[in-house]
């Protein structure tokens, strides 16, 4: 017999008793195969935020991932244990190109629903936040509090493309008031510089949101900063915002509206809201849906 065969087989022998007598061999690698696999089954989710809607999805100082809808994706990211979020900042255009090809799984950015897009991403059941929007008006109209006002004053809304949210928004309101109805003119492009329109006396007032007046009048650096005392705006109600999914990513979706129920349970939402807006836009949406009622 290969005797130095035999003592070397007999060596590993009692080195593999000695490990399993002291119980650390196979335990040690059976709790790394447990982390392996815990860590293979957490699915990578990619993240696609607008980098330019402060306060409601930006980039702060530091570069980092910031605003309303970014602090509401990690409290779901916090519940959903199959999934990990990794936020990834860029422009309007491809967040909704890159959401609808499959570059990125889901998308914020002040999110509106329309019939057009519903054809092309997967929309979650349950909102997820609120948009400001109101009339921005020459200084001298300011008496003008709403649609209602504007329509019964008869003056001239600046065109607005059809495929817009806040096209319907003075839509439904025509629809609800046949007898006080706002002039509506759709416009040839998705968005018109409002507010040369109203400065130049082109239109008597146009449909805005505030983060857009934000940055364009009241930030110091905003381009139109120097008219912050010639025009006004004048909140009327306020649209919901929806995290916009790939068309492959229902299963997500339906999770993600699993989870954003839950939250709504609290005041998790209404707290971010207060944190970035300064106040509370859900107030705003229950005030005006009571007076519809």
């Amino acid at each position: 017999m290969n005797f130095k065969k035999f003592f070397k087989l007999g060596a590993i022998g009692l080195l593999a008793a000695s490990l399993a007598a002291c119980g650390g061999g196979n335990e040690t690698s059976t709790t790394e195969n447990e982390n392996s696999q815990d860590s293979s089954d957490v699915k990578k989710i990619k993240v696609a935020y607008a980098i330019s809607w402060k306060p409601i999805t930006y980039q702060d100082e530091n570069g980092e991932p910031a605003g309303y809808e970014l602090d509401m994706l990690r409290l779901v990211d916090e519940k959903l244990e199959d999934y990990e979020f990794e936020y990834i900042g860029t422009t309007d255009d491809d967040l909704l190109i890159g959401v609808e090809q499959g570059k990125y799984d889901l998308g914020v950015k002040n999110i509106f629903y329309t019939d057009e897009r519903a054809e092309k991403y997967v929309f979650p059941k349950e909102f997820t936040g609120l948009s400001s929007v109101g009339l921005l008006l020459k200084k001298e109209n300011e008496h003008i509090k709403d649609l209602s006002d504007f329509a019964a004053a008869g003056l001239e809304l600046a065109p607005i493309a059809a495929n817009n949210a806040q096209y319907t928004v003075v839509a439904k309101y025509n629809e609800e008031n046949p007898d006080n109805q706002v002039k509506l003119v759709a416009g040839d492009t998705f968005a018109v510089d409002a507010v040369q329109w109203v400065n130049e006396g082109r239109a008597d007032g146009a449909i805005a949101l505030e983060p857009v007046i934000d940055k364009q009048i009241n930030d110091p650096e905003g381009p139109y900063h120097n008219l912050k005392d010639e025009v006004v705006y004048n909140e009327f109600t306020v649209i919901k915002t929806w995290t916009l999914f790939n068309k492959n990513n229902q299963e997500l979706a339906d999770a993600f509206d699993e989870v954003i129920k839950e939250i709504k349970q609290t005041n998790a939402l209404n707290e971010l809201m207060v944190k970035h807006y300064g106040r509370d836009l859900f107030e705003v949406l229950e005030r005006v849906e009571g007076q519809s009622k």
